[in-house]
């Protein structure tokens, strides 16, 4: 929720009863309380020293050093990019073979509800942009197939952590879901539905940062990604792989060049059992070529889990959902 200041006006006096300042999260993250009392002569300072309070409280951090208009030639041009990846997933200790997609889009979304808005332009200020990542994976598992999907929400010029995440899991053992929510600042609030006792339907809560969030932030700008020491959550696709509680881990974060026109974001988790690699674009609009998550067993073992792009296809796919459009998949390489 976002409040901006509540005054009365006199001719002789300004009365600033509250500021409530948001970082663009559903709820407020911390309030200024003023009363100010202005002797003056005339209502054009009362209406001056106004605009100033009212400018001061309704105005929310934006993202520095992001060329917006480079950056929204490409992501609003009502469109989405979609890339396709041959996916290496282990699984119950072998690898499988399989396909990951990563849709990404832009969209208008609801700062309270945390959901996309049907009416955006009757939304006022409950509107906020954000790029949308939608990450499915699909592999064998001997009989059986899997089906995971990712979902991360990052606002796109406003300053402020990923709003919402949300992964879900399908086999023929069952399905799970989670949901985590940003509530202020790094703090994040979660909901786990399982089909395992042992976990069953809990709420959780976190603060730090969340490993999810990098895909955005790299396609928004990678200096926006954190450095060095940093509180995180690991992936909520690889907490359904490992069934670890929702716990903040310390990491290191670098970004290392890899080739002439290649970078590299590398996370290690201090516990020694994860790491993460992402390799994208030096250049904008920095597309994800692809990744690698490296999971070391207690035994010692090391599994590692890794995509390489093989199609990108820019294009509004939500309007190309008839029989004759199907080849647009033979496009993109798709099973």
């Amino acid at each position: 929720m976002h409040t901006c200041s509540i005054l009365t006006l006199w001719p002789s006096e300004i009365k600033v009863v509250g500021i409530g300042l948001s970082n663009g999260s559903s709820e407020v993250n911390w309030f200024i309380f003023i009363k100010l009392y202005l002797k003056v002569s005339h209502m054009k300072t009362c209406i001056a020293v106004f605009l100033i309070f009212l400018g001061f409280a309704c105005n929310r951090p934006q993202r520095e050093n992001v060329d917006f208009k480079e950056w929204g030639d490409y992501w609003f041009q009502g469109k989405a990019e979609i890339n396709s990846y041959k996916l290496t997933q282990y699984r119950y200790g072998e690898a499988r073979e399989g396909e990951a997609v990563l849709i990404f889009v832009t969209e208008d979304f609801s700062r309270k509800k945390h959901l996309k808005l049907d009416a955006p332009n009757e939304a006022g200020r409950d509107k906020i942009s954000v790029l949308k990542m939608n990450q499915t994976r699909t592999f064998v598992t001997g009989i059986y197939p899997y089906h995971m999907m990712l979902s991360a929400f990052t606002p796109t010029k406003e300053a402020s952590q990923g709003l919402k995440f949300t992964a879900s899991s399908q086999e023929w053992c069952g399905q799970s879901f989670t949901q985590v929510n940003l509530k202020s600042g790094n703090d994040y609030k979660g909901e786990l539905f399982s089909y395992f006792e042992k976990e069953g339907e809990k709420s959780f809560s976190i603060e730090g940062f969340m490993e999810d969030d990098l895909w955005n932030l790299i396609r928004i700008n990678p200096n926006l990604v954190p450095k060095g020491s940093v509180m995180m959550l690991p992936s909520l696709i690889y907490q359904r792989f490992s069934h670890r509680d929702f716990i903040a881990e310390e990491v290191f974060i670098r970004t290392l060049d890899i080739s002439e026109n290649r970078s590299q974001v590398e996370v290690t988790y201090s516990s020694g059992n994860r790491v993460l690699k992402i390799n994208y674009e030096k250049e904008f609009p920095y597309q994800i070529l692809g990744w690698q998550e490296e999971h070391t067993n207690k035994n010692g073992e090391k599994e590692v889990t890794k995509a390489e792009r093989k199609g990108i296809k820019v294009i509004d796919y939500w309007n190309r959902n008839a029989g004759e459009d199907e080849f647009l998949r033979d496009e993109l390489k798709l099973d």
